[in-house]
């Protein structure tokens, strides 16, 4: 089995012409259920529901708390390569773009580990472009080794790898896993990934279920906001993959990131805006959708934004990030994967996190 059946029941569906037959009525009585249906998820992400907002809002605010409290689990990012094969129009590390190309030595990986455990993070993810060639699974292996070192839990986003790879992974020390579909849209998916790997739809559909399966401890993912102009569909998958995954994994925590396009290196333009309304649209619908699924929002959002957000149902966000290859403890100057939007030191949104009346948290787990 595999989402990509689940995903076929939909993929011709007429959206449109289901956004325009909602009512007022429909929305409410969704709002007074305690489960959801996919097509009351739908609802919620309706141009009609936008009018809902505030009672969605609120609802996902007692949710929330309910299930995860007033906390807010901190993490951080660790490039350790940038090196890629993919044509990705959308990624500043595309193998086409005239970047400096750096991996970093096992003895520059310890150096920015260092530099970000003394901020007092103690969860990171670590990320690499997809070039497998030169970032291998053992290299991969080898920098988790240093990081069990400095850090309790350590994830990994890295390129789409086989169930026995990831089984590899979570012996060496990886818990979690993150990987963005970028869009469901198979067909507008195929245009996005010129030539590379990574155009494989569906090995990298299913790279969440083999993480699953390697009994990861935690799985999050998500869709590139921006790339399909119908960003509500995007939602609406990203949605459906998620309730997939931890209706037949009780054991793996499930959770979704809500990316949006940043600034990078080349010329590509977004499919549509999506707007900060819309953004919190698809926030609380999933979290009415998803009780007990985790919201991650990074460092691509503004700080007055991330802010405002606190108390709709995120769950974890990052701070003091680099999306450069050594941004941390050698302070490059190079380009990253993309611009970082709020440039706050660790310090400075723990104490804004404090403000809010939300706890930041630094360690919730310690790998055995």
């Amino acid at each position: 089995m595999s989402f990509y059946y689940e995903y076929q029941k939909y993929k011709d569906y007429s959206f449109e012409d289901f956004f325009d037959a909602v009512t007022d009525l429909q929305v409410q009585n969704v709002l007074n259920k305690d489960k959801l249906t996919a097509e009351d998820y739908l609802t919620l992400l309706s141009p009609k529901a936008t009018k809902y907002l505030e009672e969605m809002a609120q609802k996902a605010h007692e949710i929330t708390v309910r299930h995860f409290g007033k906390t807010i689990q901190m993490y951080a990012p660790i490039y350790v390569s940038n090196y890629c094969t993919n044509q990705c129009v959308y990624c500043g590390f595309n193998t086409t773009n005239k970047i400096h190309r750096k991996q970093l030595t096992l003895e520059e990986v310890e150096e920015e580990a260092k530099c970000i455990a003394s901020t007092g993070i103690r969860h990171i993810i670590l990320l690499t472009g997809d070039a497998r060639g030169i970032a291998t699974v053992e290299y991969i292996k080898e920098c988790v080794k240093v990081l069990r070192k400095y850090f309790s839990s350590i994830a990994i986003e890295v390129y789409a790898m086989s169930e026995d790879e990831y089984v590899q992974l979570k012996e060496a020390g990886v818990d979690s896993f993150t990987m963005y579909q970028e869009t469901y849209d198979e067909e507008l998916y195929d245009c996005l990934h010129a030539r590379g790997p990574k155009k494989n739809y569906r090995f990298r559909l299913d790279a969440p279920e083999r993480a699953c399966k390697a009994r990861m401890r935690s799985v999050n993912i998500g869709a590139l906001l921006g790339l399909n102009e119908q960003w509500r569909k995007d939602a609406f998958f990203t949605g459906l993959h998620a309730r997939y995954l931890q209706n037949k994994y009780l054991d793996t925590e499930i959770s979704i990131s809500l990316p949006r396009i940043r600034p990078h290196e080349g010329s590509f333009q977004p499919g549509c805006i999506v707007s900060d309304r819309d953004m919190v649209q698809m926030m609380v619908a999933f979290r009415l959708f998803m009780p007990r699924g985790g919201i991650t929002i990074s460092t691509r959002e503004r700080a007055s934004f991330r802010d405002n957000i606190i108390r709709l149902g995120v769950t974890k966000m990052s701070a003091g990030s680099s999306t450069v290859v050594g941004g941390y403890a050698q302070k490059s100057k190079e380009a990253g994967q993309f611009d970082i939007s709020d440039e706050r030191s660790v310090k400075e949104m723990r104490e804004a996190i404090l403000r809010l009346g939300y706890q930041p948290v630094f360690k919730d787990w310690e790998a055995m």
